[in-house]
């Protein structure tokens, strides 16, 4: 490890067509408190945005970043950025996302008081002050979405305003921090999703190596969400229910029957052609 990243933390942007935020992102991350690091890994965007980076890298010496000439996806850009810093804790922050300057270090606080490793997350809410039902959810049950699909399929979970660090299944990947040591131990993100779901899926391997994952709910981060998205739904959509179809033969088929293991497969798929009929018709 380099001298000059002492406790101090690697933040790592994956960018792809986000020249709209990223640079008020790379902004706010050279101002924020505990950054020692910042690397971006760019999926061959076709904006301004290596413009940005480029702009940032040479007033920054903090700041690396690595181009991509396509998109191999959100997990493996993760990974590049991850393994090209050193610094003892990683904080993954979308490009759509508005830290406050004790953003990173107050989550590092929390997670440096805890009795074991923990990945953290962040109350995150909309330009519109809504709450983000992605900060706080529990893993799926693809079996009970069968039998009740409206009810089993929300996977948010309320906020306690009781519990100042609140323990839940899952995070945002818009906003992960946790310790070096448990990204290794875990094998950082699965590289076979392309996006959606690698959240979900390192959190609950975090989980079975035994480490907390919760939310700091007095830690408050604007996310603005889906800027890079909104250009080509149809690849999100699909490369979502991909992903769940990952998730759901990863960690529950090897406990479902044949019959069950076959119905979530329609499932997932006849959902992804619903929702790209209605993409297609140019509905919500």
């Amino acid at each position: 490890m380099s001298a000059a990243t002492g406790d101090g933390i690697a933040a790592v942007v994956v960018s792809y067509r986000s020249a709209q935020t990223l640079d008020e992102c790379l902004r706010r991350l050279r101002q924020a408190e505990g950054v020692a690091q910042i690397r971006i890994v760019d999926n061959g965007s076709d904006d301004a945005s290596l413009e940005i980076l480029q702009r940032h890298a040479a007033a920054d010496p903090r700041l690396h970043f690595i181009a991509n000439p396509d998109n191999p996806g959100f997990g493996v850009a993760c990974n590049q950025g991850a393994a090209d810093s050193d610094a003892p804790w990683l904080a993954f922050v979308n490009p759509d996302l508005k830290v406050e300057p004790d953003t990173l270090a107050r989550l590092r606080e929390l997670a440096r008081s805890q009795p074991r490793p923990a990945l953290l997350g962040a109350d995150l809410y909309g330009e519109d002050g809504g709450h983000d039902g992605a900060a706080r959810r529990r893993d799926p049950d693809f079996a009970a979405m069968l039998r009740d699909p409206a009810r089993a399929a929300r996977l948010d979970v309320a906020a306690d305003p009781a519990s100042p660090l609140q323990e839940v299944d899952a995070v945002s990947g818009a906003l992960m921090l946790m310790p070096r040591a448990l990204f290794a131990a875990i094998g950082g993100f699965d590289e076979g999703y392309r996006l959606h779901a690698e959240d979900l899926d390192l959190c609950r391997r975090a989980r079975q190596a035994g480490a907390l994952v919760a939310v700091a709910n007095g830690i408050s981060v604007l996310h603005v969400r889906g800027v890079s998205s909104r250009s080509r739904p149809v690849f999100v959509e699909w490369h979502k229910h991909r992903g769940l179809w990952r998730y759901f033969r990863k960690f529950e088929a090897p406990r479902r029957g044949a019959f069950t293991r076959a119905a979530v497969f329609a499932a997932i798929w006849l959902h992804f052609l619903a929702r790209l009929a209605r993409s297609l018709a140019g509905r919500p």
